[in-house]
C-alpha cells in the first residue's frame, strides 16, 4: 500500500483500511500506536504468534509444487546509527564495505517470505545455516510422514541456495537429518560431450513451459558422497552445473527450481526499494529472530 509508518495512515481512507483490519475504520493513529506496544510488549507472545503463522504459510504455500523448498539468501544490511561499533562488511549493492548487518531470508518458490535470521558478526551462509536457519525450520516444517522415516532417501524438505553454502561436509549433515539440498556445483570438471544432453520440456513455478537441453550424472564429492549432478547447456555452449542430494528429484525439477532462486532476489529488490519494515523479535538462543507482515 506504499504506507511506510503508522503517522501515514492518517491520510488514507479510513473505511477501506477498517476493512483489511475487520473494523468498521482504521483507529486513530495514536490507538494504532498502543495497540502495537501492547502486542510487541511480550517477546515470547510475539515469537509465539509468528511462529504461528510461518508454520500456516509453510504447510500451505501459494504455489504447491514448491511444497517443502526453501531458498535461503543473505543479504547486508548497511547500518548508520550510533549504538555502537559494527563490523565492515561488503555490500554488494554498493560495491565498497560498509558497517551493517547480515540478513539471512527464507522465502518459498515464488519468493513468499517466511523468516529470517540476523547475523550481527556475519559467519557467513554455512554458519547461518547450521545454528539459525536449519534449527528454526526443524520446528516450524511440516514433519516427515511416519512411514518415511526409516527411508535414507527420503526429505522432510531441500533447501536451495547459492555457491556461498557450498560444503560437502554440511550436505552429508544435512541429509542425515532427512534434509535436501539443491545448489550450484562450485568446482565444476571439463564440460560435458554435447551428445550427453537432450531437449526437455521444463514447467516453471509460474506455470510456463520452456524447453531446456539437459544432462544428469552421479557425481562424487571430495568426501565420498555421491549426489546427482544436472547441467544445463546454453545456447552460447555455457553450461550451468548444479547439485542435488535429494535423489528423487528428477533433472526438469532440478532444471526448473534452482534458477527459481530470482523470485528472492525480486523479493528482496522490491522489499528495499518499497521500504518493506518486519518486526525484530529477540529470543534466547539467537541474537534476532524475525518474520516479515
Amino acid at each position: 500500500m506504499r504506507c511506510r509508518s503508522l503517522e501515514q495512515t492518517r491520510y488514507q481512507s479510513p473505511g477501506e483500511w477498517g476493512k483489511i483490519l475487520g473494523l468498521d475504520c482504521i483507529p486513530e493513529v495514536r490507538t494504532l500506536r498502543e495497540k502495537f506496544a501492547h502486542l510487541c510488549e511480550s517477546p515470547a507472545q510475539a515469537a509465539q504468534w509468528q511462529s504461528g503463522l510461518a508454520t500456516e504459510w509453510m504447510a500451505k504455500p501459494a504455489h504447491e509444487d514448491g511444497l517443502g523448498l526453501f531458498y535461503v539468501d543473505g543479504h547486508v544490511r548497511v547500518y548508520h546509527g550510533e549504538l555502537g561499533p559494527l563490523p565492515r562488511q561488503y555490500v554488494a549493492r554498493q560495491k565498497m564495505c560498509l558497517r551493517g548487518i547480515a540478513d539471512f531470508w527464507v522465502n518459498g518458490l515464488g519468493g513468499e517470505p517466511f523468516f529470517v535470521v540476523t547475523q550481527p558478526v556475519h559467519a557467513g551462509l554455512i554458519a547461518a545455516l547450521r545454528e539459525q536457519v536449519i534449527p528454526q525450520l526443524l520446528k516450524l516444517a511440516p514433519p516427515l510422514p511416519v512411514e518415511q522415516a526409516d527411508d535414507p532417501e527420503a526429505m522432510r524438505f531441500t533447501l536451495i541456495f547459492d555457491r556461498e553454502g557450498f560444503s560437502p561436509e554440511l550436505f552429508a549433515e544435512l541429509k542425515a537429518q532427512h534434509i535436501g539440498v539443491l545448489t550450484y556445483h562450485k568446482y565444476p570438471t571439463d564440460h560435458w560431450p554435447a551428445e550427453e544432453f537432450a531437449r526437455w520440456q521444463v514447467r516453471l513455478h509460474n506455470g510456463e513451459t520452456v524447453e531446456r537441453e539437459l544432462a544428469e550424472r552421479g557425481t562424487r564429492l571430495s568426501n565420498g558422497m555421491w549426489v546427482t549432478e544436472v547441467r544445463i547447456h546454453k545456447a552460447d555452449g555455457h553450461q550451468v552445473s548444479m547439485l542435488s542430494t535429494n535423489r528423487r528429484l528428477d533433472l526438469c525439477q532440478v532444471a526448473a527450481w534452482m534458477p527459481a532462486r530470482w523470485s528472492q532476489e525480486n523479493f528482496l529488490k522490491y522489499m528495499r526499494k518499497e521500504s518493506l519494515v518486519w518486526i525484530s523479535l529477540s529470543s534466547t538462543d539467537r541474537s534476532h529472530f524475525q518474520t516479515p507482515p
